[in-house]
């Protein structure tokens, strides 16, 4: 694997931008793609983009583990740290691949419960992936919207939420530190 490689794949800082461009792009293609059958429904482009931004970084998280057991520089257990990214991968693919998929009148009772999952394990992770779960809670805040004006507010508190997330992921990787030093975990 050459040396290039190594370090772009063990940059903490582009996972989070990456995933989040990666996300857009999913969510854009699917509602061209839907565009003449009455395009994409938001709960659905919510679920997406969330699914792929967490399986994007859920699968860094996997291969930069697997690259550091390789090289013998992980400092943590690879029997924690891998389990815990399956544990992320698998519900977010199976989120944005149920949403992108077109069922006419199902419920989504799936996703309601993939998107609960994923808030329930990043708030139980700490508070550092707390960022990443609000998203979720904003999915199921607006499938539980009593009013579409309170349905316009959670979209819009999620569009500002993705933003500024992807805004602090931008500072993150001009930043050039790892996580822990960003976010002052360590010294």
């Amino acid at each position: 694997m050459s040396r290039w490689l190594i370090e772009w794949i063990l940059a903490e800082g582009r996972w989070l931008t990456v995933s989040m461009v990666l996300a857009g792009a999913m969510v854009a293609v699917l509602a061209a793609r839907r565009r003449s059958h009455g395009g994409l429904r938001i709960p659905a482009g919510l679920d997406v983009f969330y699914g792929c931004m967490i399986g994007t970084m859920a699968f860094g998280h996997l291969l930069a583990v697997t690259v550091k057991a390789w090289q013998g520089t992980l400092a943590a257990s690879l029997w924690l740290l891998y389990p815990l990214g399956l544990v992320l991968l698998g519900p977010s693919v199976v989120l944005a691949l149920a949403a992108g998929r077109r069922e006419p009148g199902s419920s989504g009772g799936l996703r309601i419960g993939l998107n609960l999952g994923l808030l329930i394990l990043l708030l139980g992770l700490g508070l550092h992936n707390w960022p990443l779960a609000f998203p979720a809670a904003l999915n199921l805040a607006y499938r539980f919207s009593p009013r579409p004006a309170i349905a316009r507010v959670v979209l819009s508190v999620a569009v500002l939420g993705y933003c500024a997330l992807f805004l602090g992921g931008l500072v993150f990787l001009a930043s050039g530190q790892s996580f822990e030093q960003f976010s002052g975990i360590e010294p």
